[in-house]
């Protein structure tokens, strides 16, 4: 019997469909490397989501092990090359959280614009702030989506048809121009996309070319009322200048859903600043794109495992 240790939470539809294609499916929450080294040794199949880690000594234990599933995006918690050297297939969920990413950046965009979490901050204390609060509308503003893929797409459709924005984007692919054209969305260099946004939203994986691309050169490009919305990888951004800029007014605001240490230290200076709206890694967190992931990964391990066994 295929045997499935799922090392993370996933949803219990996702766990039921396995267990219906005739799989052993092993929960364990969250272990670690230590403990997943002892699990996997006889699992032939491996699902995570942005933890825990599966780093190359995991692997190696793991010498039956077929296949890794990460029930999301990014597989950067895992070591691909190392898999592939095995000949272990690895499988995500790619499409999943597009939506959720999507509406949590325009949460984070609003919430930054008019002051909400600061705000809300200062009510509990009992402070009325609402000379302080004096935000900006949205329409008519222009975004810039750096990285046009499934989700930075999704941004700029709300961001347009919900907002009444206008769109300019930076990426090192040639997208589907129908989508360009429907979005009436005006492809640039990156740099000229920092300096015309009102609002620059970050949507590329975290590569050696794509680490601090937000650095202090390009925060200086930005206007002053300009806000960056971060929710793809931490270590896109430059966490010492953006305190820096946040700080000195080379920006408006932020609105960060990641970071370069997560989770983020007790105290950390971004914790100080009132021009910041923070979330602790939530862009995939809903009902609704974990049950798309789960589903997504699950599908995808029945279909190999028949294959396997055809």
């Amino acid at each position: 019997m295929v045997k499935i240790l799922v090392a993370a939470p996933i949803h219990p539809d996702a766990i039921k469909m396995l267990e219906e294609a005739g799989f052993d499916v092993v929960y364990r929450e969250y272990p670690s490397v230590e403990e997943l080294k002892d699990l996997v040794k006889d699992a032939d199949a491996l699902v995570v989501r942005s933890k825990p880690k599966v780093p190359k000594e995991v692997i190696a234990a793991g010498k039956g092990l077929k296949a890794i599933a990460r029930a999301g995006v990014g597989l950067d918690n895992i070591d691909v090359s190392e898999a592939k050297k095995r000949g272990i297939a690895i499988f995500n969920a790619p499409a999943a959280p597009s939506r959720s990413v999507a509406e949590l950046v325009i949460g984070l965009l609003l919430a930054v614009a008019r002051k909400i979490a600061y705000a809300d901050r200062n009510l509990r204390e009992g402070k009325w702030v609402k000379k302080e609060c004096l935000g900006y509308e949205l329409y008519g503003k222009t975004i810039g989506i750096v990285g046009f893929g499934r989700i930075g797409r999704e941004v700029a459709r709300i961001a347009k048809f919900g907002l009444g924005m206008k769109v300019i984007f930076y990426d090192v692919v040639e997208p589907p121009q129908d989508i360009v054209k429907a979005l009436e969305a005006l492809r640039l260099e990156l740099d000229e996309v920092f300096r015309r946004a009102d609002v620059v939203s970050l949507h590329v994986p975290l590569l050696d070319s794509t680490y601090h691309l937000v650095n202090e050169r390009r925060l200086k490009l930005m206007k002053k009322t300009a806000i960056l919305i971060n929710t793809s990888r931490g270590g896109i951004v430059d966490t010492n200048a953006l305190i820096k800029a946040l700080k000195e007014g080379w920006i408006a605001g932020a609105g960060l859903d990641v970071y370069e240490e997560e989770p983020l230290p007790e105290g950390h200076p971004l914790t100080k600043l009132n021009n910041v709206v923070l979330t602790p890694h939530i862009g995939a967190s809903t009902i609704e794109a974990q049950a798309r992931a789960g589903i997504e990964v699950a599908s995808k391990l029945i279909e190999f495992f028949q294959k396997e066994t055809r």
